[in-house]
């Protein structure tokens, strides 16, 4: 109780402060007041709840998040559960009513925190012929026991199966029907490249890709352990970010019934070189014969020889989340939905320095924008016909499992949920000039985001790099798996004032230098005009699909339509 007073007390003042911090960017807030065109009419309420939108408050919950307080509101940290009391405080502030369990704003995870003991771990290749190659963890390689057991053994034979892929809709099939029971999986992370949109969908990255997808399916296939080829172009990230997200504590779902890996680890690419060279193989080759149809799996006469010891405890975590009734008693029990991760990667005890993951712009900047939605969606003096949510998830960074759960466990029925719009790491680099909607033409709505984005004096951006697979690496797949159409909102590369390389190169230092590290912190020269254009963006889409008489849906054909007409007929997707 004395530190949830703490927090709130601490919040406070920030929060304050930042309301005080003000002016300088009036100017930028009304050049992000859109001219709604005549066919957009929305209620004077609507306008004027966009309106009240202010960067400034953005910016104190931006800052009050990501301070060293919060200890990288780790999931299952104090820090993380700070977080979460803060955001229920505001959303009650605001008026929202609870939509958690048992008449509260929280929905209870149950979690599994497992750390791997890098220090007792042992991670060996052992070759028919020469010398064994011991790696050390975090340089070398990292490993996580999805099995959440104290300590595993394994001793397996390695088989590299390419980029492990079964997907019969593209006739492609990695295993070939090889027997993998017991054993150890060398893959790939990503897909075969193309440019063919039939195939793979060309250069944007489907689930296949994911090292999630990856994982779920050497388990089911009744391997032990997975091996994860980290390179840098095919990642879109470098080996930092790997080692940062997978060298502290992960969290596992309690009530997940699916098979689970003893090991499922990520090597350096020279490493895998190297392991390659002992088994006789060229690395290079390996890959170039991966990106064909007629690859097969190969044994490479190595062992891994593992010993993975991890300190693992039960936990519980929580999504928050709140509502603002509609006004229509026939649309009410329907809903559009905002949600934005409140979790980052928390706090690394055994690391020298700076060991706070802050998690500014990921995703401090998204809960600002879910908040003030919140409260001018509260405060609007006339209500959409459809109930407005407002879900702020926990444990996006162990795998976007606090919006699995929310998904699986929505506050209405998927069927009756017409959309959801996330906000994920929304860059404070003044004012967009572009919006990146990807996912959105999958789905119905995407005509009215057309005419929208026109409205609001930003001309929709492809996405920049669809071969990182961006769809599928934030928590509104998580509703598109249980059929809701959903997808984030973001902003393009070309800011205001710039040219387009300029929000490049910000861009690329920003991965760099501050993406999943501990210096992703809050800087006072931020500029919050990008999140509050984009949160009135959404405010605006978000009432015109509230009010629509029909329910959004996805575009005939996609993959996510089956899950749609699977919940609206009540079957399991």
């Amino acid at each position: 109780m004395k530190r949830a007073a703490l927090v709130l007390v601490l919040a406070s003042a920030l929060l304050l402060a930042g309301q005080n911090a003000l002016a300088q960017n009036a100017l930028a807030q009304n050049a992000a007041v859109p001219k709604p065109h005549p066919a957009h009419a929305l209620p004077a309420a609507a306008l004027q709840a966009m309106k009240s939108i202010d960067a400034e408050k953005i910016r104190a919950t931006v800052k009050f998040l990501s301070d060293d307080s919060l200890e990288g509101r780790g999931t299952g940290q104090k820090g993380g559960d700070a977080a979460a009391d803060w955001i229920a405080a505001q959303f009650k502030s605001y008026g929202l009513a609870p939509a958690g369990d048992d008449g509260t704003y929280f929905q209870s995870v149950g979690f599994y925190g497992v750390t791997t003991d890098g220090g007792k771990t042992q991670f060996a290749f052992v070759p028919k012929a020469g010398a064994e190659m011991p790696l050390k963890f975090a340089d070398d390689y990292v490993a996580t026991d999805m099995t959440h057991a104290d300590k595993s053994e394994i001793d397996a034979p390695i088989v590299f199966v390419g980029y492990g892929i079964n997907a019969p809709e593209y006739k492609w099939d990695d295993y070939k029907g090889v027997d993998l029971k017991g054993k150890a999986v060398l893959m790939l992370v990503n897909e075969p490249p193309s440019d063919d949109p039939n195939f793979f969908k060309g250069r944007a990255l489907t689930y296949y890709g994911r090292w999630t997808y990856k994982y779920e399916e050497a388990a089911r296939r009744g391997a032990v352990a997975v091996i994860l080829v980290h390179k840098t172009e095919m990642a879109s990230y470098p080996w930092e970010v790997v080692r940062n997200s997978w060298g502290g504590e992960s969290s596992l779902l309690q009530n997940d019934k699916d098979p689970k890996l003893q090991s499922a680890g990520w090597v350096q690419l020279e490493v895998a070189r190297k392991l390659a060279a002992s088994a006789g193989q060229d690395l290079d080759q390996m890959l170039k014969d991966a990106n064909t149809r007629t690859f097969k799996p190969v044994d490479l006469g190595v062992r891994l020889k593992e010993t993975i010891v991890s300190k693992v405890r039960p936990f519980a975590s929580r999504n928050v989340v709140g509502k603002v009734k509609g006004s229509d008693s026939k649309l009410a029990g329907q809903a559009v939905v905002y949600s934005a991760h409140y979790d980052h990667l928390g706090i690394h005890p055994n690391e020298p320095g700076d060991n706070i993951y802050n998690g500014a712009a990921d995703n401090a900047t998204g809960c600002g924008i879910l908040l003030e939605l919140a409260r001018a969606f509260a405060s609007a003096k006339e209500k959409p016909k459809r109930s407005i949510f407002f879900a702020s998830v926990t444990a996006e960074e162990q795998g976007l499992l606090g919006s699995r759960y929310l998904g699986q466990h929505p506050p209405v029925p998927a069927k009756d949920i017409s959309l959801d719009l996330n906000y994920d790491d929304i860059q404070p680099f003044g004012e967009p000039l572009q919006l990146v909607v990807s996912g959105a033409e999958r789905t119905t709505v995407f005509p009215l985001v057309e005419a929208m984005a026109k409205d609001f004096d930003m001309a929709i951006q492809p996405d920049d790099h669809p071969e990182a697979g961006h769809y599928y690496r934030s928590d509104h797949f998580s509703m598109a798996r249980v059929g809701v159409p959903a997808f984030s909102v973001n902003e393009g590369p070309l800011f205001r004032g710039h040219d387009l390389a300029w929000g490049e190169e910000k861009e690329r230092d920003y991965v760099t230098h501050r993406y999943h590290q501990p210096s992703d912190e809050y800087r006072a020269e931020m500029d919050f005009t990008a999140d509050a254009k984009l949160a009135k963006f959404g405010l605006i889409l978000g009432w015109h699909v509230a009010n629509q008489p029909e329910l959004v849906g996805w575009q005939p054909g996609d993959e996510f339509e089956r899950a749609r007409k699977a919940s609206q007929q009540g079957k399991p997707k």
